[in-house]
């Protein structure tokens, strides 16, 4: 059994001045999805500065859409007693999928703007968000939040703020599938020429496939619970449409380069 180890999610005081861990992890996505934007921009047709301009969009996509999101989604009865929660990021609480709908506003105006199609961009950018979400996710666990249920499972782990029960550390999972595996699947599969929106639609399908997967041990929001049947999750309910967008965008992929 493991006991989650404490820690001061500020990471540098000066003064009044606060600098928390979870906003530094976002900072680190974005520096991670610039990086192997550049490395990979050439090879698709994009200039080698253009990850920096795109990043200014999806940056505030991510943050707006994000905080908004959440505030819908998750929270919007505490927003309408403290609205001023809305500000306050540093304390936790962004939606990935509030940030995915940001994300897409922001690529449809890049696209708009560079006159591109919306999902050549849109194929490029997918690759780049996994090794943001798992910084997200390692923020995620600096805050001791989204834990899981109990378990028995030897990697079990007490997070004393919580409870004394061993619980699965879900943020860890999402981690692992969300920023690992899932970047080296779309790496490979974006490696070689694939129909346009092909790579949209596959991150969309394995996104929603992941998630609605650690659903299944992640602790739903206390107030929230569950929102049908005892079993059906907030999450879940975000990440069906995924699943089904995502495999429909492969299908009409693949369908349109045969009739091409």
């Amino acid at each position: 059994m493991l006991v989650y180890p404490h820690i001061d999610p500020v990471a540098l005081q000066l003064g009044p001045l606060k600098i928390h861990w979870y906003g530094l992890m976002y900072l680190v996505g974005f520096a991670l999805a610039w990086g192997l934007g550049r490395l990979r921009a050439e090879a698709k047709g994009f200039g080698k500065e253009e990850p920096g301009d795109m990043l200014f969009y999806i940056a505030l996509g991510v943050i707006l859409g994000g905080r908004i999101g959440y505030v819908l989604f998750y929270k919007f009865q505490s927003f309408l007693a403290d609205p001023l929660m809305l500000l306050r990021v540093w304390e936790g609480g962004m939606s990935f999928h509030g940030g995915l709908l940001g994300v897409i506003l922001a690529m449809a105006w890049y696209a708009r703007r560079t006159d591109r199609h919306f999902f050549t961009v849109a194929d490029f950018v997918a690759p780049l968000v996994p090794p943001a979400l798992l910084a997200g996710r390692l923020g995620n666990f600096i805050n001791g939040e989204l834990w899981g249920r109990p378990t028995e499972l030897p990697w079990g782990m007490v997070f004393p703020h919580v409870d004394s029960l061993p619980r699965h550390p879900s943020m860890l999972y999402e981690g692992f599938l969300e920023g690992i595996v899932l970047f080296a699947l779309l790496w490979w599969f974006s490696a070689r020429p694939r129909p346009r929106m092909a790579v949209s639609g596959l991150f969309l399908l394995l996104y929603g496939c992941f998630r609605f997967a650690v659903e299944q041990v992640r602790e739903p929001d206390a107030h929230l619970g569950f929102i049908f049947g005892g079993w059906l999750s907030m999450g879940m309910l975000l990440s069906l449409p995924m699943i089904l967008v995502g495999a429909s965008f492969l299908i009409m992929a693949y369908r349109k380069r045969q009739h091409a």
